[in-house]
């Protein structure tokens, strides 16, 4: 099989869909591996490295979708993308349709098989979303942090404090993969710490692993009642595929104070907050109700290699199967993969986003 590895496009998406070591293995199989030139760079893969890898270079975009049988990517089809699919094709990528209703229809019209990593379930898991919703969770904190100083528009308030000053408070809406590892970074920052979720065995899980974390069933008179003392509030929130639960309101924004900062982790999949909108790095915040928003939509690209390591790392064993048997054979060998088809022939298989859509399967 031909695999086809562009270049990224999306805005400030450095990631890379292949490493040069897994095009090697690849081709020692006896595949094709095309790599369009650049695409390693902004990940700190350079070109001579997938050339030595036995890569085929080519020099556009469109060269590499004309060429292969199987396309590789990190991010879902732009606009432009699109048109280069055709139906023999199979992509593999995220996708995170629920939340854009016309890369759906456009895919569906493409005729190509989409196969969406976040959809991939294993044993309740997403495997191939973890890695990603991993550094999402700790960057959280991270950016959270910095745009609380006062310069930014923050409240100004550090989030671990110091000797006789109380420390930030930040809490964490959902105890998944993104939300413990967010309250692992705010723990980790000597910040006052707490778990919303609704899942009684999984706060019992937190309560045990998160020693100094405090965990709350979420519901919404809760959320009212924490609120107005809260200094870096997490979106974490994740429905498998599809739409975001929008669990914060304008109104309830109004209960936080002035500088405090929402950061929403769950934007990909259109944002846990009636006020978010997705954002970019280069411009990540904006302000409504007196609150700073950081909803940039693919938050792991701002630290492109650690995250194209881990992705890479989830992902080679899946697209190894699939350039070795195709999509039939593949599914056959490993049923988990039959949960990531999201479109094919033209018709969408996973219900959450038929649902979103109110389209039909």
């Amino acid at each position: 099989m031909i695999i086809g590895v562009p270049k990224e496009i999306k805005e400030q998406e450095y990631r890379v869909a292949l490493l040069p070591s897994g095009a090697y293995q690849l081709i020692k199989r006896g595949h094709t591996v095309v790599v369009e030139r650049g695409a390693g760079i902004g990940a700190g893969y350079p070109d001579a490295e997938y050339e030595s890898a036995g890569a085929n270079l080519v020099e556009t975009h469109a060269e590499v979708f004309a060429r292969a049988d199987l396309i590789i990517k990190v991010k879902e089809p732009l606009p432009s993308e699109l048109p280069l699919l055709r139906k023999d094709q199979i992509l593999f990528t995220y996708l995170h349709l629920a939340a854009n209703k016309s890369l759906t229809e456009s895919l569906m019209k493409s005729g190509a098989t989409c196969i969406a990593y976040e959809t991939i379930e294993v044993n309740r898991r997403l495997p191939l979303l973890e890695p990603m919703s991993e550094i999402a969770g700790r960057m959280s904190v991270l950016v959270g942090g910095y745009f609380l100083a006062k310069h930014f528009g923050g409240s100004g308030t550090l989030l671990g404090g110091v000797p006789g000053v109380l420390p930030g408070k930040v809490v964490v809406l959902g105890g998944g993969s993104s939300g413990v590892n967010a309250a692992r970074m705010a723990q980790g920052l000597g910040a006052d710490v707490t778990i919303l979720e609704v899942d009684l065995e999984r706060m019992r899980f937190l309560d045990i692993t998160l020693h100094t974390a405090h965990t709350l069933f979420s519901s919404e008179a809760h959320l009212q009642e924490i609120l107005p003392s809260v200094d870096l509030l997490i979106g974490a929130v994740l429905v498998p595929g599809a739409k975001a639960p929008k669990l914060i309101s304008r109104a309830m924004l109004r209960r936080m104070r002035p500088g405090s900062v929402l950061v929403d982790i769950a934007i990909d999949q259109g944002g846990c907050a009636e006020t978010s909108r997705a954002t970019t790095h280069h411009d990540p915040v904006y302000v409504e109700e007196g609150v700073t928003h950081y909803c940039v939509a693919n938050m792991p690209g701002a630290y492109a290699r650690t995250a194209t390591q881990a992705l890479t790392n989830v992902t080679y064993r899946y697209l190894e199967t699939l350039a070795d048997l195709g999509v039939d054979e593949a599914c056959a060998k490993n049923p988990a993969l039959i949960g990531g088809i999201n479109v094919r022939n033209g018709k969408i298989t996973y219900k959450a986003v038929a649902e979103a859509h109110g389209l039909t399967m």
